[in-house]
């Protein structure tokens, strides 16, 4: 059995340590340019040198996209960016366009190098192509099967490593070339800048007609029809192992921190289990299934994993999350009363139950004793997003622990 890397986003340094802490193995982060994630907070070179330190100083490992479809503009600063990253030590580069990728191979001879799924690979021959450039490991098209992705590895050098998503969101393009954020808002998915308009509700318009708008009805709330539901295969470990596959991937560097020790916990739990025993794993699936409900999401599918999708694989009825828990805040420090030094991200008060997530799969309810503001005034609620608070729980968290509170029903 081949060993399994678990690959946690981070659109922030807050959030890769939570990554980290919650049983990454590797983390895969974007820089200030030339990656698909524009709008997230993502490093500066000074933040990627606090990523490398904490994540190497706990044996992980540090990725950094580069993965944009570059214009000829883009080109020009290429070089001079990998030349910046070449003293910080990070681990490997993820990148899907040619020419970034050869300007990488020169810069950064020594560097390991990723190609991303924007690079729509499917079939082996990809595989081999890329390999004989000098990749160490390609990430499989959402559109492959497990069947496929098998096939793949039984054609591939055995130290290629292959990397495919295993949770996250879906896009309803080809391996995520998509023009219509661009069309309609004019910002670019393949520059990193999607608005996600297949989230958004659609009508009908007839020519001779303008308008008048006609909805597209599934039901008296209109339809949502690009909006895929999100991958999971939390249920489906065993079988992404047996098809070879190196590295399991969480999609979303725009996530929350809440979101990331959520999924990463779950996975890490089911992921250790299997490896011990599948008796145990099978034995665990409600746990895990339960967990993995807890963080948002926009219903499941299993994607393409088990053959072409189909009707059942969108979201029709709305573009809302299924969003059950609301994140409070991570634990920064334990001062010597015991108490909780964070930075509030949601209300909570007084008197209510909260649920720190352990490290160690379990969940510790606890509930609200006292809260000082940042002025260390006694207050009964803590309405005000990101302030700095001290809480006592009656109990002794850990440093890194994150906190969340179920919603109301």
């Amino acid at each position: 059995m081949r060993n399994v890397e678990l690959l946690i986003p981070a659109g922030s340094l807050e959030v890769l340590k939570v990554a980290v802490d919650y049983g990454a193995d590797a983390v895969y982060i974007g820089g200030e340019s030339f990656g698909l994630r524009a709008k997230a907070h993502n490093f500066s070179i000074e933040d990627m040198k606090e990523a490398v330190a904490y994540c190497h100083a706990r044996d992980v490992k540090l990725y950094v996209t580069a993965n944009i479809f570059a214009h000829n503009d883009d080109l020009q600063g290429v070089e001079a960016y990998f030349e910046s990253l070449k003293p910080i030590g990070i681990d490997a580069l993820i990148i899907s366009d040619p020419a970034i990728f050869t300007i990488a191979k020169r810069v950064l001879p020594d560097m390991e190098l990723h190609i991303s799924t924007q690079a729509n690979n499917t079939n082996y021959g990809i595989y081999r192509f890329w390999y004989g450039l000098g990749a160490k490991r390609v990430v499989s098209a959402r559109e492959l099967s497990l069947k496929e992705i098998k096939e793949i590895r039984e054609r591939i050098p055995e130290d290629m490593e292959i990397e495919s998503f295993i949770h996250g969101a879906m896009c309803i393009s080809y391996s995520g070339r998509c023009l219509l954020s661009h069309f309609l808002t004019g910002r670019d998915a393949n520059q990193g800048a999607c608005t996600h308009p297949c989230r958004w509700k659609y009508s009908v318009v007839e020519e001779k007609r303008p308008g008048e708008y006609f909805p597209v009805e599934e039901d008296e709330r209109g339809t949502y029809i690009f909006n895929s539901k999100d991958l999971c295969m939390i249920e489906h470990v065993p079988e992404m192992i047996d098809a070879g596959i190196d590295s399991f991937k969480i999609e979303g560097r725009m996530k929350t921190a809440l979101y990331v020790a959520t999924v990463a916990r779950t996975y890490r739990k089911a992921i250790d289990d299997y490896m011990k025993s599948p008796e145990i794993y099978y034995d665990n699936l409600p746990y895990y299934k339960e967990e993995i409900g807890k963080c948002t999401y926009r219903q499941f599918t299993t994607g393409f994993y088990f053959g072409k999708t189909d009707s059942d694989s969108q979201v029709y009825d709305n573009n809302e999350y299924v969003k059950d828990y609301t994140y409070i805040g991570t634990v920064e420090a334990v001062d010597d009363e015991g108490c909780a030094h964070f930075i509030q991200r949601n209300k909570f008060s007084v008197g209510e139950e909260i649920e720190a997530m352990c490290f160690d799969g379990s969940n510790r309810m606890i509930t609200v004793k006292t809260i000082w503001n940042e002025d260390l005034q006694s207050v009964e609620s803590a309405p005000h997003p990101k302030e700095q608070l001290k809480v006592d729980f009656g109990v002794k968290l850990e440093k890194g622990m994150v906190l969340r509170r179920k919603a109301a029903e």
